[in-house]
C-alpha cells in the first residue's frame, strides 16, 4: 500500500470484504481477473470499477490480484470525477480502458495516471472553495484532533448547517463522514511497519483500539489486521 497526501494505491491480494462505505472515491482495477461487486441492487462481475463516495457495497476480489486507487475528495481526480458520477451513476462498471500488459497497468497505477486508466474524458473541475479545502487539509493533519463542525464552521464565518452544506455540496461527502475517514488515514499513518493498534488509535484520535478497529471495519469492510499485516512499509507523503 502507498499512501499521499489525497491518494492511497493498494496493490495485492485481500479476502472479500463485508459491508461497507467510505469517504472517498474509489478505482477497483482487477490485474489478474474479475472481481465480484455486492450492491444493494444486486451483485455484479467486472474488471474495474468505480464507486463515489458513501456508497455501500461488498467487494469480492475473487482470489485474483487487485489494485484500489483511493483518491482523496479534494484531489483534483476525484474533482474531475464528480461530473462523471453525475452522469453516469455513483457506481461506473468497467471504466477503466481496454486492458494492456499488467505492467503498464500497475506502472500507470502507482504514477496515479488516472487519464490513462479511464476510458472517459473528465473535464476540468472549477476551484474548491477555499474555507473547505482548509478544513480538510487540518483533518488530515497526523496527531491533530479531530475538529467538531462547529468549531470548523466558525473558522470560517459560517453557521455549522450552512457550512456542512458547503461541505458536502463541494465534495459529495458529509463533514462527519469525511471527519471519520481523516482520522482512520491518521491512525493507519501510525502503524509503522508493526501492527499496534493501541498506538495506532492513539494516533487517530480515536478512544481506544476497539474503538478504531469497529471503525476501520465501517469504513473498510475488513479489520485492520487484514488488511495491513502482509505489509513490509505503510507510509504518508
Amino acid at each position: 500500500m502507498m499512501l499521499g497526501e489525497t491518494r492511497a494505491l493498494y496493490v495485492g491480494e485481500l479476502p472479500a470484504t463485508g459491508w461497507h462505505c467510505h469517504a472517498a472515491p474509489v478505482l477497483l482495477i482487477g490485474l489478474s481477473g474479475r472481481f465480484a461487486l455486492h450492491l444493494p441492487a444486486g451483485r455484479e462481475s467486472c474488471r474495474s470499477a468505480l464507486i463515489d463516495c458513501g456508497v455501500e457495497h461488498v467487494f469480492d476480489p475473487c482470489g485474483e490480484r487487485v489494485a484500489l486507487m483511493y483518491l482523496e475528495p479534494d484531489a483534483l481526480e476525484a474533482r474531475r470525477l464528480r461530473s462523471l458520477f453525475r452522469a453516469q451513476g455513483a457506481v461506473i462498471f468497467d471504466p477503466a480502458a481496454a486492458p494492456v500488459a499488467r505492467s503498464h497497468v500497475e506502472s500507470r497505477l502507482r504514477s496515479f495516471d488516472l487519464d490513462a486508466l479511464l476510458r472517459h474524458h473528465v473535464p476540468e473541475p472549477g476551484a474548491l472553495d477555499l474555507r473547505v479545502q482548509h478544513s480538510m487539509q487540518y483533518l488530515r493533519l497526523v496527531g491533530a484532533a479531530p475538529a467538531g463542525r462547529e468549531g470548523a464552521a466558525d473558522a470560517v464565518s459560517l453557521s455549522a448547517s450552512r457550512f456542512n452544506h458547503l461541505f458536502r455540496e463541494e465534495t459529495g461527502v458529509s463533514f462527519r463522514s469525511y471527519r471519520v475517514w481523516a482520522q482512520v488515514r491518521a491512525a493507519m499513518a501510525g502503524m509503522g511497519p508493526h501492527i499496534n493498534l493501541t498506538e495506532a488509535a492513539l494516533h487517530g484520535a480515536f478512544a481506544d483500539s476497539s474503538h478504531f478497529s469497529r471503525t476501520f471495519r465501517k469504513t473498510f469492510g475488513m479489520t485492520p489486521s487484514t488488511v495491513l499485516k502482509p505489509l513490509k512499509e505503510l507510509s504518508f507523503v
